[in-house]
């Protein structure tokens, strides 16, 4: 593919995507060919098959490469790559405008409509999530998802060291990844571009707050609700207020907070923000286990889950009392102390207790899952008691987030290839096995033994990495699955209605 043809392709995709009409079609040929340092085009006579929107902007990012129009780095290439994009996209105000027409029909209609235009744009990054290594495994609390994010690139040393130099004569902005800046911001080298980046005005609990989706999302119409101001993430009454208000306008969609406290938070705790989508978790899947009433609250259907982490899940139709039972909960599990289990409130001021919340409307009911968190550390476990231990880490060590909560394992792209040498080091072959993957391949063969054969290999090690995410979960659990833990876990549920 020339350039020539890849400008008209492109434009002759975003026509057929309804992104632009057919009277747009010079206009933007014009403003693609100044973003490539092209002055002129030919015209192309010859027939050809559309190709994908992320294959043609791949063929004009070369091109400017080639022609010393940008220097051949990730980032650079990113900007115009987002640049182009933009060409295609309406203001902010527009978008708006569209998905709340749609809104005023259906629900459903808005978030598809945002959806797929975020996807045609290519904010949201198909051709790189394609890479990502997916796959379920069973597990006795149902399927768990797996999989090795290999979306992000690695960043070139050169842009490093440029976005060091950068710092030193410049001010941030945008102040974060999240902050409403972004949309529209062309990006630099240490920030994402962001050209064709659009966001939907909300308003939860009488503030401004966006709905955007994740450009690499981990889950269908992965999405992240960010709010006006940049200030920290807290989980307290307002954000069940608000956690509430938003299942309510999209009923279609969950959504849920990453903890507030570092080790079991999210990775960004320096905005405000949740996360939701059009999916169903194992653990929305997990059945009830043992039911209980709180007194203050009759209407409310009080229960723990099967789940390798300390879940309570509320029932209710009356979101008011759900809401206030959350806020009691909350309020008794950050006070809440047993030395028996290692659970400590605090350690001096410092506060260990919160939780990771998360929000459905099942059957025209509200239901609310409340995931008990602890965040601290001792010698054994520096890295925190509840947190994955020492002997996982080899497969996950990161935080245990939102969404790793939920039942879905996000692995670092090194685990592509160091699972296939595993995997020859199981058969016997050479290898280049990491030594810290040594002792789990042992485990491995004394349990396969001889059902380990070329053709079994990669499925008895993908079930392993399954069941070491589980391992993950059960670390993270504060009331373990054991007689005593869940003899603790009754203690703590019994002391609501004290």
């Amino acid at each position: 593919m020339n350039v020539y043809s890849a400008i008209k392709q492109l434009v002759q995709r975003a026509i057929l995507l309804n992104l632009i009409q057919q009277e747009d079609e010079i206009y933007a040929v014009n403003q693609i060919m100044s973003l490539i340092g092209l002055t002129d085009i030919r015209e192309e006579q010859v027939g050809y098959e559309l190709s994908e929107i992320p294959n043609i902007l791949d063929e004009l990012v070369l091109y400017a490469v080639r022609e010393g129009v940008i220097e051949d780095l990730f980032e650079e290439k990113e900007i115009v790559s987002s640049k182009i994009m933009n060409v295609f996209l309406s203001k902010p105000s527009e978008v708006n405008k569209a998905f709340y027409e749609r809104y005023l029909e259906k629900p459903e209609k808005a978030t598809e409509y945002f959806y797929n235009l975020s996807r045609n744009s290519n904010y949201i990054q198909t051709k790189r999530i394609s890479k990502n290594s997916s796959y379920k495994t069973l597990t006795p609390y149902g399927e768990l998802d797996i999989t090795i994010n290999l979306s992000k690139p690695e960043k070139d040393p050169k842009e490093i060291a440029r976005e060091k130099e950068r710092k030193k004569v410049s001010s941030q902005y945008p102040v974060c990844l999240l902050c409403a800046e972004n949309e529209g911001y062309t990006g630099r080298i240490g920030h994402p571009a962001r050209s064709n980046h659009r966001m939907i005005r909300l308003e939860l609990k009488d503030e401004p707050w966006y709905l955007q989706y994740s450009p690499y999302m981990y889950y269908n119409e992965h999405c992240i609700v960010l709010s006006h101001f940049h200030r920290d993430m807290v989980i307290n009454k307002e954000a069940f207020e608000r956690l509430f208000e938003f299942v309510e306008k999209f009923p279609h969609y969950f959504i849920g907070s990453n903890a507030d406290l570092p080790i079991v938070g999210g990775s960004i705790l320096t905005h405000d923000h949740y996360q939701g989508g059009n999916y169903e978790f194992a653990m929305a899947r997990a059945e009830d286990e043992n039911t209980f009433t709180l007194d203050t609250f009759p209407s409310i259907h009080a229960s723990t889950i099967k789940w390798p982490m300390s879940v309570i899940r509320l029932r209710s139709f009356n979101k008011q009392e759900l809401i206030e039972a959350c806020d009691r909960i909350l309020e008794k599990w950050i006070g809440y102390t047993d030395t028996s289990i290692g659970i400590l409130a605090y350690t001096g001021e410092i506060r260990h207790n919160t939780i990771t919340p998360i929000v459905r409307i099942r059957n025209k009911e509200y239901e609310v899952d409340l995931v008990l968190r602890n965040n601290r550390t001792n010698e054994e476990h520096p890295l925190g008691i509840f947190h994955p231990h020492q002997d996982v880490h080899h497969i996950k060590k990161e935080n245990i987030g939102l969404i790793e909560v939920m039942g879905l394992a996000v692995l670092p792209a090194r685990l592509k290839v160091e699972l296939r040498e595993v995997e020859k080091y199981l058969l016997g072959e050479p290898n280049k096995i990491e030594p810290y993957h040594i002792p789990w391949g042992e485990e491995i063969r004394i349990s396969y033994n001889k059902e380990i054969t070329s053709t079994s290999v990669e499925e008895i090690v993908r079930n392993e990495v399954g069941n070491t995410f589980l391992r993950v979960l059960e670390d993270a659990g504060v009331f373990k699955r054991d007689e005593q833990g869940q003899a603790a876990f009754w203690k703590f549920i019994s002391s609501l209605n004290t």
